[in-house]
């Protein structure tokens, strides 16, 4: 998809773009998104009714997802939990798609925990940045996430599995279902794709037992919820950065009087910029890439023109586009820093208190 389209999509399915000729696109594009709405909703009476089969492996499962296209912060929650479980001395296992890596479509072990076996490149960039930057944590991808889990547990025996964007994988039951909702646009414009942003009907919230509303502003009141699940508030700080030639992390003050050219490849690169800008940072550029970028030789040299015309001191991108970021010429690569979030969460006794009577059940 053409980067302009790609952009211009997600303006128009966020509620954005409101002009009279956006209006006629999105006229277009509803009956099609009521028949994938319609075929949805026929998916989930299937599982509902078990004609389609659900499959339950051996240790709790916390699923970790959303019902909107991407760009709600799934993968610093992931590592939250996982830090906090390993913390109490569990043996946590991730399970992912392991969407973009060359070996998407096989059940492959990333992590055993003690060492990583694959590259970004193999198992994709969010499975290798949880594997890398979570200590102690295991790591297995593959489209079938039951029969990802069931490797798991021949070859690495976790506590507990943590089924990374899994809110629409109904194959497997999960005990503990985390619906991630981004605050200001928690569900776009309130259409299913390809006319909104959203993977589901709004109805599929009931499923939650818990909603996370990230990137929520300080003060905010919590938003209401459809059905019972309990919500909170969560939001993604920058703390510090990593020099992307490694090193140890340095103030995000660094960026302070200096120029800053930030690019990005995810899944909304306008929240990284705006959280950059909100923090003082004086961007001279803003390069966007898709998300899950492969970064070629293309589009490496575009990063590099861009920091010579734009005469920018520092670049910032994010901890996920700088696993795949070898190959990047020297003069960048050594003013190349990654932004690292911390998540910080309202009331994090209901979801540690959650976490932690799973594994209660599971020991008696």
């Amino acid at each position: 998809m053409n980067l302009s389209i790609q952009t211009y999509w997600r303006e128009l399915a966020s509620g954005r773009r409101t002009e009279p000729a956006d209006k006629l696109v999105l006229l277009f594009l509803t009956p099609f998104a009521w028949l994938y709405s319609l075929v949805l909703r026929l998916r989930a009476l299937l599982y509902r009714s078990s004609i389609l089969k659900t499959h339950r492996l051996p240790r709790p499962v916390v699923s970790i997802g959303n019902i909107t296209v991407g760009g709600t912060g799934k993968t610093p929650v992931t590592a939250y939990i996982a830090r906090h479980l390993l913390a109490q001395g569990y043996k946590v296992a991730v399970l992912s798609r392991g969407y973009g890596g060359s070996l998407e479509g096989q059940s492959c072990v990333v992590s055993d925990g003690a060492s990583i076996m694959l590259s970004a490149r193999e198992c994709g960039d969010e499975p290798y940045l949880l594997a890398s930057t979570v200590a102690g944590l295991m790591v297995v991808i593959g489209p079938d996430r039951f029969a990802a889990g069931q490797l798991a547990m021949q070859q690495l025996a976790p506590d507990i599995f943590l089924l990374d964007d899994g809110f629409q994988h109904l194959r497997l039951h999960r005990d503990l279902n985390i619906l991630l909702q981004d605050f200001s646009r928690p569900l776009g414009n309130g259409l299913t794709l390809p006319a909104g942003m959203l993977r589901e009907p709004p109805t599929a919230a009931r499923r939650a037992d818990l909603i996370l509303f990230t990137r929520s502003p300080k003060g905010a009141a919590t938003p209401v919820t459809i059905g019972a699940a309990t919500a909170c508030l969560a939001s993604h700080t920058i703390v510090d950065l990593i020099p992307l030639n490694g090193g140890p992390p340095v103030p995000f003050s660094r960026c302070s009087g200096q120029r800053v050219l930030a690019f990005a490849g995810i899944a909304d690169p306008a929240s990284f910029f705006a959280a950059l800008r909100t923090e003082g940072v004086n961007l001279v550029q803003c390069i966007t890439f898709p998300d899950h970028v492969v970064y070629d030789k293309e589009r490496l040299d575009k990063i590099a023109s861009g920091m010579r015309e734009s005469g920018a001191e520092l670049l910032v991108t994010t901890e996920k586009d700088g696993v795949k970021l070898r190959g990047l010429a020297p003069e960048c690569a050594n003013r190349t820093m990654l932004a690292r979030l911390e998540l910080t969460i309202d009331k994090p006794e209901l979801l540690h208190n959650a976490l932690l009577g799973l594994l209660k059940h599971q020991e008696l």
